[in-house]
């Protein structure tokens, strides 16, 4: 299990990979629903607080796996099989996420984490000893994910109040053991891989956002006769969601992260930047359908301006996003990011406007047009 060649040509993601992405979905599928249903019955804050946890540990888990994948992957019997115990990990994981949320029940997300990250960590422990140019590397990295499952276990047994600082510092040990372990030595990642894989998971959660906020119009439109709110929510969605995908992929990624002085100092404020991407896209689906809800009147349905800031802030939050962390380093004038600030403030003003939807898809699609128009230019 030594590690792959990070200049190999022609190296993709594999069907194991796909397999390992699309089982994921489940538990961002999950999330979307726990975060919906908290937004559409006035819970706002503390709804969107504990998607962003939940998210989290999806995202990490997620993440983690993909930049060991890309390092080492023998694609032989024993990978495989543990792969697997992985994507049962995903699984369980996703059952505990409604738990989680409406009774703060961390008992089966924990144990489906523990597993995902158990698995890891013998993946680790194998690389160690098949590498020895990078044992310290990979062996930090085992070490790292086992110590933070003995303090996942152990929030469990914390009383309720102490909980949430405990879930801060474990998230914060999460973060910094990548950084302590490459701390030792690089791993052989590779960057068009990894570009990948980011665009995969890009793709995966924008489909969600989509397949939730389609789900929720046409509920509203069996619910009540077709009015120019709904329709102006769908056509505004479906806009949002073009432009979203069109803004992650004006440009490449593996641009940026080929490139030898970027590689090391950019990654990773550009893989951990990903977390408000991944978070943001997802977020709008149930933001959307949070909006269809209250168009509806359907009971506990969220107020208008909470309803039409589920909508904007996601976005906005997306724009911002994508543009700091993946757009950025690739423009070489100050002025290049003055449209997206300009966009990102009038989406987040669509708010306080009838048709927020529409709107801020009408936005987005204008700051689409103008970088085309820029681009062709140049």
């Amino acid at each position: 299990m030594s590690g792959r060649d990070p200049k190999e040509a022609h190296r993709s993601a594999t069907p194991l990979e796909l397999f390992f992405d699309l089982c994921f979905v489940v538990a961002v599928a999950q999330a979307s629903q726990s975060l919906h249903e908290a937004l559409t019955h006035g819970n706002p804050a503390s709804g969107t607080l504990r998607f962003a946890l939940v998210f989290f540990t999806i995202w990490w888990a997620w993440m983690n796996f993909t930049w060991f994948a890309s390092a080492y992957d023998p694609d032989d019997t024993p990978y495989r099989l543990t792969v697997l115990v992985q994507i049962t990990g995903s699984l369980v994981l996703a059952a505990g996420v409604g738990r989680a949320f409406h009774e703060g029940d961390l008992l089966v997300i924990t144990l489906g984490y523990v597993v995902l990250r158990t698995a890891l960590a013998a993946l680790w422990l194998r690389a160690g000893l098949a590498d020895p140019t990078r044992r310290r590397t990979t062996f930090r990295f085992a070490a790292g994910v086992t110590v933070c499952q003995l303090g996942w276990v152990g929030l469990l047994l914390l009383p309720e109040q102490a909980r949430l600082p405990g879930i801060a510092v474990m998230i914060l040990a999460e973060v910094l053991v990548p950084v302590w372990a490459q701390s030792a030595g690089m791993t052989p990642w590779h960057p068009h891989h990894i570009a990948e894989r980011y665009e995969l998971f890009t793709l995966i959660v924008l489909g969600e956002s989509v397949a939730a906020a389609t789900v929720a119009v046409r509920g509203a439109f069996d619910r009540q006769h077709g009015t120019g709110a709904l329709y102006a929510l769908a056509a505004g969605g479906l806009l949002m969601a073009f432009a979203m995908w069109w803004l992650y992929f004006t440009r490449p990624a593996h641009a940026l992260l080929a490139t030898t002085h970027q590689a090391h100092r950019a990654r990773f404020t550009w893989a951990y930047g990903h977390y408000l991407i991944f978070a943001s896209a997802t977020a709008e689906g149930a933001g959307l359908a949070a909006y269809a809800d209250h168009l509806t009147r359907r009971p506990g349905a969220s107020s208008a301006g909470a309803a039409a800031m589920a909508v904007t802030v996601p976005a906005a939050v997306f724009l911002v996003t994508v543009w700091a962390v993946h757009l950025r380093p690739h423009q070489r004038r100050t002025a290049e990011g003055i449209p997206f600030a300009v966009t990102a403030v009038g989406v987040l003003l669509a708010a306080w406007l009838p048709l927020p939807a529409l709107v801020s898809g009408v936005l987005l699609g204008c700051l689409v047009t103008v970088l085309v128009i820029a681009r062709q230019r140049a």
